[in-house]
């Protein structure tokens, strides 16, 4: 997961998509660049979005094509490597895609790099210096807040911090989650919900046979937590959850998931104009509820449907949630809503998990739109910008699964390749480039070094059959990589 750093300077802009040639001699000399010099475009982010968009410009074949990546992390793979979770090791296993789009002559990549305006950080003027494009796909790295009261209590905490500290990312490392209470709330009714409701209530054998970050995994081995009630604002026909993550709860071990039959009624799964999955979703959830709660089960995931957290309680840290109980309402435009009905419940809790959405921040210099969380674009070519352009979330928001990505970058790269071919390369050759960012950057992490670090991660998880045992530290992981 990419994270700007500190403010960036403002944007200078570069001339026309055509390049800026006058008379004949100008274009003779663009058509003998092009075909002297290949053209060198800088990836910002290193997470699917971004490796999608690399593979797709060194695939493009004509202009010829270098790219340059760069992470702030010294680890590539964005939410592969820090979003999934670690019990879905066939997920993180597209990784190996990118291992081999890292290993094609052209690629480049460049860890512990970041965009910002700090006295090691490059800017994005430097950038478009010395590159002739710039893509940005820097996913969606916050969280979309609930606006309650409370929110901020110890023991509330946002689902993207959760997660990034379960799989080892280093901004997370400390975030030490209260553990010590039997009953977690999780507000959200998507993927991410399921996650972290799942990994909280994993049984200790399963954790140790996954890359579960090792401060994580002793922390949730020694967890109180027995129970997580999932909480969506919505009704089951409009949860967000996809059928495999909801059919795996039932292959947990120890695991109790309980749904009250009065929000999937018999023939629910049998309405007509659902979705093949939003059926399947309701027959399992309908299954849940006919099976009932094993009462000797020592964990237990309950959904509570027509939920919206209203107010979190607590001296100093989470001690209940109050709960506001809806019911649906379908609006002219055909959108069906939740509606406030007044009544209220209180769920003593120490932990509650905000699973309700992830949002991008704006790159100063670039335009944002705030209702979407999202840089403004034209099929990828940020608009009223020359050379710039965006893939992933931070185009289109935070929907989809990893390979909506591929799509995405596809898109964006048909343009970026478009309008290199009407411009001559930039002079600064790739060496020149390294130079100045070796000499920029004292922490940076290279392609060379990411494997150095990769290989020991592996070698560190053999003995104990897991794939790896993630190194959190940044000092740490800049000497491995360094061998």
């Amino acid at each position: 997961m990419s994270r700007p750093g500190v403010a960036l300077h403002p944007i200078t802009t570069d001339g026309g998509r055509t390049g800026a040639c006058c008379g004949r001699v100008g274009h003779d000399a663009e058509v003998e660049n092009h075909t002297t010099r290949p053209h060198h475009v800088a990836i910002v982010g290193s997470g699917p979005s971004g490796f999608y968009a690399a593979a797709a410009l060194l695939d493009a074949g004509a202009p010829d094509v270098r790219v340059d990546m760069f992470d702030r992390l010294a680890t590539p793979w964005g939410l592969v490597r820090a979003g999934v979770a670690p019990d879905h090791p066939k997920i993180k296993s597209v990784s190996s895609q990118y291992t081999k789009t890292a290993a094609r002559e052209g690629f480049r990549f460049f860890g512990h790099v970041c965009l910002g305006s700090g006295p090691t950080d490059v800017t994005r003027e430097e950038l478009l210096e010395r590159y002739d494009a710039v893509i940005y796909a820097v996913g969606s790295q916050t969280e979309r807040r609930l606006r309650i009261p409370g929110e901020d209590l110890r023991g509330s905490i946002a689902s993207v911090d959760f997660v990034g500290w379960y799989n080892g990312h280093p901004d997370f490392v400390d975030l030490e989650p209260p553990l010590d209470t039997e009953r977690a709330v999780v507000i959200g009714a998507g993927n991410v919900a399921l996650d972290v409701a799942r990994m909280l209530l994993l049984p200790e054998a399963d954790l140790r046979a996954t890359d579960t970050a090792d401060h994580a995994l002793e922390a949730l081995a020694a967890s109180s937590v027995r129970e997580a009630l999932v909480c969506g604002r919505r009704g089951p026909v409009e949860a967000a959850f996809t059928t495999t993550e909801l059919r795996e709860l039932s292959d947990i071990d120890d695991l109790t998931v309980v749904v009250d039959p009065e929000q999937v009624p018999a023939g629910i799964a049998d309405s007509e104009g659902l979705a093949k999955g939003t059926r399947r979703n309701l027959e399992i959830l309908r299954g849940f509820a006919e099976a009932g709660p094993d009462a000797s089960a020592p964990h237990r995931m309950e959904f509570r449907f027509l939920r919206s957290p209203v107010e979190i309680r607590g001296d100093g840290r989470v001690e209940e949630i109050v709960l506001g109980i809806n019911r649906l309402e379908t609006g002219e435009d055909g959108r069906v809503r939740a509606v406030d009905t007044g009544e209220r419940e209180t769920v003593p809790t120490g932990l509650v998990l905000r699973a309700v959405g992830y949002r991008g921040l704006a790159l100063p210099g670039l335009p944002f739109d705030e209702a979407t969380g999202t840089v403004p674009h034209t099929e990828g070519r940020v608009d009223s910008r020359e050379r710039e352009y965006v893939v992933g979330w931070i185009k289109r928001g935070p929907t989809g699964i990893i390979g909506t990505n591929k799509k995405d970058a596809n898109e964006t790269v048909r343009h970026v390749v478009e309008d290199l071919t009407t411009r001559a390369p930039r002079e600064h050759s790739p060496d020149e480039v390294e130079a100045w960012l070796r000499d920029r950057c004292p922490d940076l992490v290279d392609q060379q070094g990411w494997e150095a670090i990769d290989a020991h991660e592996r070698g560190r998880g053999d003995p104990t059959g897991r794939p790896r045992v993630k190194v959190v530290d940044r000092d740490e992981l800049v000497k491995l990589s360094r061998g």
